[in-house]
């Protein structure tokens, strides 16, 4: 099977049903007769930046980013007002905590906006690390984060 197919049909299925978890993808899939592991959605995941949003009846399902194509800038503001838990600072270092699947697009939207203060992103499912320049660029970029929620 293609990527390209699979991952039509993973935008499909998030699209008319709420899949909370990798192993639902799954099934899912092959219940569409796409013979898939749960390694290789959890590929297409990332690669597709697809996010966990606050479901009806509680807990978080899949979707697609916010804004997708659209402008980073926003984004990023969007991200840290539904997604942002906790920031905190130590030396020349920010860690953002965030609500289940926020942390790839943070990560990824505070690289692209190629921030003077910012040397690199690293961002896992529920946290961001933010390298800064030095310690008076961590305290100027939190502040600068604070400012856009």
């Amino acid at each position: 099977m293609k990527k390209a197919i699979r991952q039509a049909k993973i935008k499909d299925l998030i699209a008319n049903q709420q899949v909370e978890r990798q192993e639902d993808m799954v099934r899912l899939l092959q219940e569409e007769g796409i013979q898939v592991t749960q390694a290789t959605v959890s590929r297409d995941i990332k690669e597709m930046q697809l996010v966990k949003v606050p479901s009806v009846g509680g807990g978080y399902h899949y979707s697609l980013p916010i804004q997708q194509g659209g402008n980073r800038s926003n984004q990023l503001v969007d991200t840290l007002k539904h997604g942002l838990i906790s920031l905190k600072r130590s030396d020349r270092f920010l860690s953002l905590a965030l609500k289940p699947g926020n942390g790839p697009v943070a990560a990824m939207l505070i690289k692209q906006m190629n921030y003077p203060e910012v040397f690199t992103a690293i961002g896992d499912d529920t946290s961001v690390l933010v390298v800064c320049q030095s310690a008076a660029d961590a305290i100027a970029f939190e502040r600068k984060l604070t400012s856009l929620q």
